[in-house]
């Protein structure tokens, strides 16, 4: 509102200097035609003075706006252009910036950075769908493979079991993809956490750990708890989405006979978790990427997963108004610490 209010107050001293410039010409311009005696019938100026004056202020004026305004409505110009290339999904386009305070300095300057964000959304979108075709296609790829293979009459029994074996994996890695897809999808959308109540989370996580023990426990996982008592004022469903893709990632890359530590602690107004395996570990690569869409640090090991569970993590954190950091070593292992505020408020539209 202050910014419309000095843009107003801008124009009203644009025109305002107009009006004086041209009005300060047309008096120089008067005293120039009675010195050099220009007008022919004394008797008639005082008739006319005021329609030449008239005269003379329109045509000083208009010229004078006429070269002002260009200069001043020439960013306004560019910036309409801009928004017609932006209208026909060219995101690229840039209007040159002024470098001053001013709202139009201000106007420019958010319009750049609007395109540059639409751009990278574009970015975003197309990389999103080849990676989903791609991913969706290769099990699909795969189901239609092993059901040819299963028409063969001259299959044997191991080899019909074996393939079947495979499309049901396969299947299941698309319901799963699916359902991973849809709820990225749900929390992205999501700007504020809604149905949130107060419980108890330390034994929220210990559900989560139950809920995977046929993963731990066929892979021989020693898991070392250290779950403090803490209360948290969230939405429950949410949360356990976190807490489950978290240990569920630690599993798939901690090797037989391995260890994974589970730790959660509170502050006065805030709540730490951190989950460290003895897996692998993951160079500074994979470390800066591990959280995009589709992202498989391990390539080999595709069919353990989509590589949506720790972006789906990383949202999550994100509209709890929280952070997670990921630390790791080649042979080490890997730790993801997670912080987040004991009371999530619902920011609500005005």
């Amino acid at each position: 509102m202050n910014r419309i209010k000095s843009l107003n107050i801008t124009m009203v001293l644009f025109i305002f200097f107009i009006m004086v410039t041209a009005g300060l010409l047309t008096s120089v311009c008067f005293l120039f035609f009675y010195a050099m005696d220009f007008f022919p019938f004394p008797f008639l100026t005082p008739i006319l003075s005021p329609f030449i004056a008239l005269l003379v202020s329109s045509i000083i004026g208009t010229s004078l706006s006429a070269m002002v305004s260009e200069k001043f409505l020439k960013p306004l110009h560019q910036l309409i252009n801009a928004t017609k290339v932006i209208a026909k999904g060219d995101f690229s386009v840039r209007v040159p910036e002024i470098n001053s305070d001013s709202e139009i300095a201000v106007l420019l300057k958010n319009f750049n950075q609007m395109a540059e964000e639409l751009g990278s959304i574009e970015m975003f979108r197309n990389d999103f769908i080849n990676n989903f075709s791609h991913e969706f296609k290769t099990p699909i790829v795969s189901i239609r493979g092993f059901a040819r293979q299963l028409q063969n009459e001259n299959l044997s029994e191991e080899k019909r079991k074996e393939y079947t074996e495979i499309i049901i994996s396969e299947a299941e890695r698309l319901t799963n993809m699916s359902s991973n897809v849809l709820l990225l999808t749900k929390f992205e959308n999501q700007q504020f956490i809604t149905n949130q109540t107060e419980y108890d989370l330390d034994e929220q996580i210990r559900n989560c750990i139950i809920l995977l023990e046929k993963q731990w426990s066929r892979k021989n996982i020693e898991i070392s708890l250290s779950l403090s008592k803490v209360k948290i004022f969230s939405n429950e469903e949410m949360l356990s989405h976190l807490w489950i893709n978290l240990i569920d990632n630690a599993i798939k890359y901690t090797g037989e006979n391995g260890k994974i530590s589970i730790i959660l602690y509170e502050t006065q107004n805030k709540i730490f978790f951190k989950i460290s395996d003895s897996g692998n570990g993951m160079d500074e690569y994979t470390v800066k990427h591990i959280f995009d869409k589709f992202y498989q640090a391990d390539k080999s090991r595709a069919t353990h997963g989509n590589g949506l569970g720790l972006s789906i993590v990383k949202r999550i954190v994100e509209l709890c108004r929280g952070d997670i950091t990921v630390k790791s070593r080649i042979g080490v292992g890997t730790t993801f610490s997670v912080i987040l505020p004991k009371y999530q408020k619902s920011e609500q539209k005005n």
